[in-house]
């Protein structure tokens, strides 16, 4: 009798440990059978097919800080000058040469009073420190701005040999757009307006990216889907280049 109960605790032992390796097991397998939430984020739609951070697409850096208020002093720093010089060139109708003139004349004017009056009062003249354009940020500057041009005339190349259609038609909109929205306002308050924009839009999109993306898919279809219509009644039937000769038998 104590051997075939010593049997029957052994078989229960056994049974549990079995079952609990089958409960394991069926844990893990439910566990792989369920996406990762990565592969769930890598599957959400992103405005213009962006995979990184705004502030990665922007650039990084000192620029993508401020247009995404990482500092707010610096951000408002920068866009109240803007401001002040769209309010004094625009709504002032103030010049430029006549703005750098006053302020010139002010410094120096209020700079030249103080040295003089200086020996009058026994107090040290004022420090005028050395003022000097670097050259390593100036040169920076200018091999971006040589790349972006050189990289806006390659593109302007390639719409221009007739290869793709479709870039075409959205240059030629976009630079009718830009030159009808020219006639409503001059080069410097559409300057500020992107500026304005630049330190507006990215950091509301960043914040409220989850709500955008998907309201921005659901345009991005329609705009697909009305391009495949026009695409099939119209630019189909444009010829593109001489006609092919029918193979020989």
């Amino acid at each position: 009798m104590a051997e075939h109960e010593e049997k029957k605790h052994e078989e229960s032992l056994l049974d549990k440990i079995a079952e609990k390796i089958h409960g394991h097991d069926s844990s893990s397998d439910s566990d792989d059978d369920k996406p990762s939430e990565s592969s769930i984020k890598d599957k959400v739609f992103r405005l213009f097919g962006r995979e990184k951070p705004v502030h990665h697409v922007l650039g990084g850096g000192k620029p993508a800080d401020i247009f995404l208020w990482r500092n707010k002093k610096i951000s408002a720093g920068a866009l109240g000058v803007a401001t002040v010089i769209w309010v004094l060139f625009e709504l002032l109708e103030y010049h430029l040469l006549t703005l750098v003139c006053h302020s010139l004349i002010l410094v120096l004017a209020l700079l030249f009073l103080y040295s003089n009056a200086t020996t009058f009062i026994n107090k040290s003249p004022p420090h005028i420190p050395e003022v000097q354009i670097p050259k390593d940020p100036v040169v920076e500057f200018a091999q971006a701005l040589r790349f972006e041009v050189n990289r806006a005339f390659a593109v302007l190349r390639d719409i221009a040999s007739g290869k793709d259609l479709k870039k075409f038609l959205s240059v030629i909109a976009g630079l009718w757009v830009l030159s009808i929205v020219g006639n409503w306002c001059n080069f410097l308050t559409l300057f500020y307006i992107v500026f304005v924009l630049l330190h507006t839009v990215p950091v509301l999109y960043e914040k409220y990216e989850d709500k955008v993306d998907p309201f921005a898919e659901k345009a991005m279809h329609e705009i697909k889907k009305q391009y495949a219509v026009f695409d099939a009644k119209v630019l189909s039937k444009i010829p593109r280049g001489p006609l092919k000769e029918k193979k020989k038998d």
